[in-house]
């Protein structure tokens, strides 16, 4: 391809993205043509990089001044969207390596897209949170706001899905095209109650549109936008849907060190020795979700509370026993001796582990740290 082809192809390129609104995928695109045309276009080139140097920024009073009312339902008049500006941690998610990582990713991704863009790329745009309900999948989405400073867009699954034929298709797409023109996060919970597989015969066809207007969106998202998803049940996504996202995070079940993690956090403030009191915990509620888990201390709480007693003497009613294997039970046995929670012959009254077997444990464990 001759110069003049390459700078003509490059040309209508820009027009067709300008074309859509797409502002910073316009800056991407002028980026990549400094680069390329810089050698044979000098002058045009500079004349672009400057351009590009004094454009306004999201942060801009342009910005602001460009602001539209929240979108709503035209019969309902129902918000189709709730919004957290600023959002609010009522404490930091527990976060396996792996998650933590690939967020911190998204987030390097957003404080540094001039690098991106001088090597022709662009920031995430969407990412798929997938896994049971109540394992940090929305609150890390909050967590993702926080740290980029945005306020938090929810999509109101109820005000979306209206009675009226046609009329829900509408009402996503008004969401999208409201979230596109703010500087914000998106987030859409129970994905798989808008994108649903189109071969699901038991869906009427408005259900199976909204999977059409989904992949168009996502396709046509700006770089400037962080779109958000989160589904329970994977199973259920058209398969399209799942290409659409640039990076998916699977969210498992919290292991024994994440739950004690969170649970110290839970209980930091209501309770002496709260480290030893997480241990034990987390052992007994082993394959629980954090959700799961916070429920129960704070039914917990309450019950502390009209009972007139110690949080320490309810929490114990949460040692559940019987499910736990003979290892897990050792284990338990174990730690409440060594924490200090217990003595040897309450936690073997307790667990029905052998006090002998308590004891040898505990000693073998002082010699290891001796050691």
């Amino acid at each position: 391809m001759t110069k003049t082809a390459s700078l003509q192809t490059d040309i209508v390129q820009l027009a067709r993205i300008a074309l859509t609104g797409r502002t910073q995928d316009v800056q991407l695109l002028l980026h990549r043509l400094v680069k390329r045309h810089r050698p044979n276009e000098a002058t045009m080139a500079d004349s672009l990089a400057d351009l590009l140097r004094e454009s306004p920024t999201r942060a801009s009073p342009l910005r602001r001044q460009s602001e539209v009312p929240l979108p709503v339902d035209a019969d309902s008049r129902l918000h189709l969207l709730r919004v957290e500006d600023p959002p609010v941690l009522d404490h930091d998610p527990v976060l396996v390596a792996g998650i933590r990582a690939q967020l911190n990713q998204v987030i390097g991704e957003r404080n540094r897209p001039e690098s991106l863009h001088a090597a022709g790329l662009h920031p995430t745009r969407s990412v798929l949170f997938t896994g049971l309900p109540g394992v940090g999948k929305t609150m890390a989405a909050r967590w993702l706001a926080v740290q980029l400073g945005k306020p938090l867009l929810t999509l109101d699954l109820a005000a979306v899905m209206s009675s009226y034929l046609g009329r829900t298709g509408g009402n996503l797409r008004h969401v999208l095209d409201y979230a596109k023109s703010t500087d914000s996060v998106l987030l859409l919970d129970e994905l798989d109650a808008l994108a649903k597989r189109r071969d699901d015969h038991a869906d009427i066809g408005e259900l199976k549109r909204l999977v059409t207007v989904l992949i168009q969106e996502i396709d046509d998202w700006p770089a400037s936008g962080l779109l958000l998803a989160a589904t329970n049940h994977p199973e259920l996504l058209d398969p399209a849907i799942w290409r659409r996202f640039e990076m998916v995070i699977e969210f498992p079940l919290p292991d024994r060190n994440a739950m004690t993690a969170f649970l110290i956090s839970l209980l930091k403030d209501h309770v002496e020795q709260p480290e030893s009191w997480a241990a034990t915990l987390a052992l007994c509620l082993a394959g629980r979700s954090f959700s799961d888990v916070e429920r129960d201390i704070l039914a917990t709480r309450r019950a502390a509370v009209l009972g007139d007693r110690k949080l320490e003497e309810a929490l114990k009613e949460l040692w559940i026993i019987g499910k736990l294997s003979k290892p897990e039970r050792i284990d338990l046995a174990v730690t409440l001796v060594e924490s200090g929670l217990a003595t040897q012959r309450s936690a073997h009254e307790l667990t029905g582990v052998a006090r002998e077997t308590i004891r040898s444990r505990t000693q073998a464990a002082l010699v290891e740290v001796d050691g």
